[in-house]
């Protein structure tokens, strides 16, 4: 069968990205053509699929993203494609990959006035496109709590939502040789014995609250902080949080790495993973995190931290999120080892973190089927 895959843009290091990439691939090689509509597209082109860039056109974000919906399905229309997939919100999709949160939902908690502007109108349109009453979307969901959240603002059908499994890729396991590997990472990475590693990880720095890392990092007493380093890696401008590292004066304990493929080392090195995020639809990187045995410091805002709860892999900080909460919790952990890493580990390694894309292409084929026999029906 012929797929469309539809996607803003694909960068090597973002988790939906990741995510895509996966579902993706996992369609080829069940035998399926893949074709690719993206704005962007960086990096190698795997084997099976084929990308057709649409250049950006418009003057501000909302308006290059609806024109890309536009082009792209003007595109798809002369295909005579059996699934249009997106994973970002577009009219005319058979199939709905959620990698965000609801956008009605957070703008409700936003001035009304933000309401009346064109940026709101556009997403709100996207967004009711896909999970409307009288849509024929299916979702495929990382969070089981996102159903509900779409249900109470459009009514949609509980039978299109699709519970996808957690994630989680094979490097990203400590091996079992675990204090040989860390030892090793440490070394590579000049991690000196007795000095604490930090690390933040994933593209978006605003939403990922690297700003309240760096301020919880510059609160630490002076004899523990001296001794810690926070190496962020994540594709994203780090200019402003440069610039806030220096006001804090700690910009010597912060490394910025950008986008990086060998992110298993850092996490078999470091000491802590701080991801005090301010949204996120899911979080892929705490249970990451956890099968590589490192201590998780979160925030109820990202979809998985019921995992860390459950795992008692890590703290998990409730909302509202109050920084002295993170700056107390990031002070305990640091100062000693109450065997969280250990217990995520375990936790990860006791449930199935395997499958997530072919449940994914379960469901595609399965829309792809129906919409087969709807047009010969008809």
């Amino acid at each position: 069968m012929r797929f469309a895959f539809c996607i803003l843009k694909f960068f090597p290091f973002g988790g939906l990205q990741r995510d895509f990439l996966q579902v993706a691939r996992s369609c080829a090689r069940r035998g399926h053509e893949v074709h690719v509509f993206t704005r962007s597209w960086e990096g190698d082109i795997p084997d099976g699929i084929s990308v057709i860039e649409l250049p950006p056109h418009g003057l501000t974000n909302h308006a290059r993203q609806w024109n890309f919906y536009r082009d792209a399905q003007a595109k798809i229309a002369g295909g005579r494609y059996d699934v249009v997939v997106g994973f970002n919100k577009m009219p005319g999709l058979d199939v709905y990959f959620s990698g965000d949160v609801c956008f009605i939902d957070r703008a409700q908690k936003r001035s009304v006035f933000y309401r009346w502007t064109p940026r709101f109108r556009r997403f709100a349109a996207m967004e009711k496109a896909v999970f409307k009453a009288d849509s024929a979307t299916e979702v495929l969901l990382l969070v089981d709590s996102d159903r509900e959240v779409y249900m109470r603002h459009y009514g949609t059908s509980p039978a299109r939502f699709h519970l996808l499994p957690p994630d989680v890729p094979k490097d990203r396991h400590l091996p079992e040789n675990g204090q040989s590997a860390r030892h090793q990472a440490r070394g590579e990475l000049g991690i000196a014995a007795g000095q604490k590693l930090i690390l933040a990880l994933g593209s978006g720095f605003k939403i990922k609250g690297l700003d309240r890392s760096l301020v919880a990092i510059a609160a630490l007493p002076p004899k523990l902080r001296e001794k810690t380093k926070l190496m962020v890696i994540g594709q994203d401008n780090p200019g402003p949080f440069q610039r806030l590292s220096s006001r804090l004066r700690i910009a010597e304990k912060v490394e910025f790495l950008g986008g990086r493929s060998d992110v298993p080392r850092f996490l078999f090195a470091a000491d802590l993973l701080l991801h005090p995020a301010y949204f996120e639809a899911a979080g892929t990187v705490l249970l990451e995190a956890m099968a590589a045995g490192l201590p998780v410091l979160t925030t109820d805002t990202c979809g998985f931290a019921p995992h860390v709860l459950a795992a008692n892999g890590g703290k998990v900080l409730a909302s509202p999120f109050r920084q002295d909460d993170l700056n107390a919790a990031l002070l305990e952990m640091l100062s000693g080892d109450d065997g969280w890493g250990e217990r995520g580990m375990r936790y990860i390694r006791s449930i199935d973190v395997t499958r997530r894309a072919d449940v994914a292409v379960n469901v595609i084929e399965r829309a792809a089927e129906r919409k087969a026999h709807g047009r010969r029906v008809a």
